[in-house]
């Protein structure tokens, strides 16, 4: 008998064997050495050998197989009904592995998967209130869509397909804060926790905002403290979306549209401008103007009330109200510098007159309390002035009634001063010359309707004009010097007061300053915010153009003495909302400025397009 073969013979038994398939032999080889153990023994029989013999070694292999194999969706289910089934002996010494449970990837899987997942969750988290901040956060972390998910959130909206993926995870959240009511501090602390950056992609933060908005829909107790982390938020897109750039980037985009019409035919440039239409360029601000969007929407869905309200309706739309109001007071007044966030309670207040009326009566009662801070009242003297001007909701009569209020603090004002010989410094007299400043933007921005009949030319001789602006305590010299020339105007063509041989002694003394220094030293100019001035975003736009009163001009805006003219100028491109809002000028706070020559000097008097801020 030989032993040895034959060339023929050896060749039948080696068999051709690819380097492909010796790659997946070998990766099959490595996984069955690594998972065969955990996999085998189970999450049960893993955890009962922790427990009986403190041996650990089964679970963090089980573990690693969690984090790292690719369970298809029967591996899935009878991992999650033995975990549910061992739920009371899953104690924090095991948080490992509950967290690589809790972290599997179920939101994209079968009904039976998300049932098991479901289950699993809510039975862990009433045994184990240890492992709440835990579920929650993977919870919450699927609201934020990816980066590339632009296509799935249109203006802040799901698609149908990303809405049905995000229902179990509301339910799930439901059942949860249900059963254990002591995960609602743990909820708001993940929900401000995971909101994402301000600088991310627009349908980041608004995917977010509509899921925390979703919240409250089934869960209504939410609102106080979600609402309040809502609007810091929207602050901090606000004062990193200045409206100077965003008015810039909207000029740019119209002129170069304008150009593109040379050369695209008429359809194209109409698909164009429609595209171009629906929010603005600048990355945070289109972030803030969708997620404005989805806020309006909200408010209007909630506290717009009619003939067919119910009554549970209605307390629900007072609560958010109330609710908002207080947030305004806490968030919104001590805030600086922005610019559309404070719309939210304009629009709140243009839904029904009684809601107008408590928000300025808030106003009214901060703006007349010594023990508020100055900066506050001042604050609030400026809101009051902005809204009761802005609001094309507001009755004439809610007008002149403030206005009256107002004249007749001032004067009272006035009469404490004489008697008590108070010097005439802005610090020391903040919220006189606020309260001043507000009558003088008031009349001269509602001119029209404050002049319409001979009643109303009464009614504004009675204010006694021509003391607010002769007192020694000056008001327009530290006035807005736009506001005073159209305050003049107006006072000058009715008889009301003569204002222009103050205007010229106030700027005879900062012209002396100029010569005489050869340098214009840095003059105490009130510092004005008008916080409803033209709103700039276009998708929010359409819930406020309707509500919102534009300046018309008057033939008594100019006005010309010495070497000053006081002129409106447009700009080119300006949006249909500022075009003809020329009252004062585009910047938000009175600067000091230093200038070298006088000739500069009429800078601080050139209107721009938007009223209530000077450059």
């Amino acid at each position: 008998m030989s032993f040895y073969t034959s060339k023929t013979d050896v060749t039948s038994i080696l068999k051709s064997f690819s380097s492909v398939k010796r790659n997946q032999a070998n990766a099959v080889a490595i996984n069955k050495v690594r998972f065969s153990t955990p996999k085998e023994k189970g999450l049960a029989e893993s955890v009962r050998v922790a427990l009986e013999d403190r041996n650990f070694h089964l679970v963090k292999e089980f573990t690693y197989f969690l984090r790292e194999a690719e369970l298809n969706d029967d591996e899935l289910v009878l991992i999650m009904k033995d975990a549910k089934r061992i739920v009371h002996n899953l104690t924090p010494e095991f948080v490992t592995v509950v967290e690589a449970l809790l972290s599997l990837n179920w939101k994209k899987r079968s009904l039976e998967i998300i049932d098991a997942y479901t289950e699993f969750c809510i039975e862990l988290m009433v045994a184990h209130n240890r492992y709440l901040p835990i579920g929650v956060s993977k919870l919450i972390v699927h609201w934020i869509p990816g980066d590339l998910d632009e296509s799935e959130w249109v203006n802040g909206c799901p698609s149908e397909h990303t809405r049905n993926e995000l229902k179990p995870i509301h339910k799930v959240l439901d059942r949860i804060l249900t059963a254990v009511p002591m995960a609602f501090d743990i909820i708001i602390d993940a929900i401000s926790a995971k909101f994402p950056y301000f600088k991310k992609p627009y349908h980041v933060t608004a995917g977010y905002l509509y899921n925390v908005l979703w919240l409250l829909e089934y869960k209504p107790i939410f609102e106080e403290l979600v609402f309040q982390l809502v609007l810091q938020k929207l602050l901090l897109l606000d004062v990193n979306a200045p409206k100077d750039e965003i008015e810039l980037e909207i000029n740019d985009q119209d002129d170069k549209m304008e150009a593109d019409t040379l050369f695209e035919i008429d359809d194209v440039f109409v698909e164009n401008l429609n595209k171009s239409g629906t929010s603005v360029n600048h990355p945070v601000g289109k972030t803030l103007d969708v997620c404005l969007f989805l806020l309006y929407k909200f408010f209007d869905g909630k506290c717009r009330l009619n003939e067919n309200t119910s009554d549970q309706q209605r307390r629900t739309a007072n609560r958010l109200f109330k609710m908002l109001l207080y947030l305004f007071d806490e968030v919104l007044l001590p805030s600086h510098n922005t610019h559309h966030v404070q719309f939210i309670i304009f629009y709140a207040t243009s839904l029904r007159s009684v809601y107008s009326e408590a928000f300025l009566d808030s106003l009214w009662v901060k703006v007349q309390n010594p023990n508020v801070s100055a900066v506050i009242r001042h604050t609030a003297v400026g809101y009051m002035a902005s809204f009761l001007s802005r609001a094309r909701f507001l009755p004439l009569s809610s007008v002149i009634f403030y206005l009256r209020e107002l004249t007749k603090w001032a004067h009272t004002y006035i009469d404490d001063s004489d008697a008590y010989k108070q010097n005439c410094s802005l610090k020391a007299n903040l919220v006189f010359y606020s309260v001043c400043q507000a009558v003088f933007y008031l009349i001269a921005f509602r001119a029209r309707d404050l002049t319409a009949s001979s009643k109303d030319l009464l009614f504004l001789q009675s204010l006694q004009l021509s003391r607010l602006v002769m007192c020694h305590l000056n008001p327009l010299r530290y006035c807005l010097a736009p506001v005073a020339t159209a305050f003049a105007g107006v006072t000058r063509t009715y008889q009301l007061a003569y204002c222009h041989t103050v205007l010229e002694r106030n700027a005879r003394r900062k012209l002396a300053t100029v010569y005489g220094h050869e340098k214009c030293m840095p003059d105490e100019t009130l510092e004005s915010f008008f916080p409803f001035d033209p709103y700039v975003l276009k998708l929010s736009k359409k819930y406020i153009e309707s509500i919102y009163m534009v300046y018309q001009s008057n033939d008594t805006d100019e006005y010309v003495y010495g070497s000053i003219k006081y002129d409106r100028s447009r700009k080119r491109g300006d949006s249909e909302m500022l075009e003809e809002d020329e009252f004062l000028i585009a910047d938000k706070r009175q600067k000091n400025f230093e200038l070298s020559k006088s000739q500069e000097f009429e800078k601080q008097f050139h209107f721009g397009s938007s009223p209530g801020f000077y450059k």
